[in-house]
């Protein structure tokens, strides 16, 4: 499957999750991201943050596409991507600060969605944080008609998508050492949640 040059999504959300980020990683500077994509994301908020050190990630078919991009800005401070399939989850030295990811749960399967967390909580310090930014339903209801119509396409597409449950991810999420931390209302009826990894948790 070609991966698509360019996402207007990435666009149109990129300064509110900046506004979000400049508060949440004050304090951090290397960045893992999870499903960098089109890595408009990745060019636009190290543009914005030079002090963050931002390796990209995703799957193969995703990999021409991110070094084209990076090789276009030419920012020093955002890594080429590493392979990220979390059907199988890949080794990747931990310690990162924060963990960033968009729009990923919703387009991936539910073992993936599973993997996800433990594999965030992995690749993070004690402390680090983990930062999403996505669409959910709440307690198995939609929050609203449009992500009601979104996740019915989803699911029409590829039977194995879906919005996720908050409620269920926060519990994934609990599970693998992650504690909810915050939750923005974002535009467009997306959430931005943050989750620090608990510093008692095993390697």
């Amino acid at each position: 499957m070609q991966a698509p040059a360019f996402s207007a999504a990435a666009i149109r959300n990129s300064e509110p999750i900046l506004g979000v980020l400049r508060m949440e990683l004050d304090d951090c500077h290397t960045v893992f991201e999870i499903g960098s994509g089109t890595a408009q994301h990745a060019v636009y908020f190290c543009a914005a943050l030079p002090e963050l050190d931002w390796q990209t990630s995703d799957l193969a078919e995703y990999h021409q596409l991110i070094r084209t991009r990076l090789a276009e800005v030419g920012l020093p401070n955002v890594r080429e991507p590493l392979l990220v399939d979390l059907e199988a989850p890949p080794s990747i030295d931990p310690g990162y600060d924060a963990v960033y990811s968009c729009n990923t749960m919703h387009i991936m399967s539910i073992t993936a969605v599973r993997n996800l967390l433990p594999f965030v909580a992995r690749l993070l310090r004690p402390g680090g944080l983990f930062c999403y930014y996505g669409a959910f339903r709440r307690h198995g209801s939609y929050t609203t008609d449009s992500n009601a119509e979104f996740d019915r396409s989803l699911r029409a597409g590829d039977s194995r998508m879906g919005l996720r449950d908050f409620e269920e991810i926060d519990a994934l999420a609990s599970a693998s050492g992650l504690l909810h931390e915050r939750t923005y209302a974002m535009p467009a009826n997306n959430l931005m949640v943050t989750w620090s990894r608990r510093p008692d948790v095993n390697e």
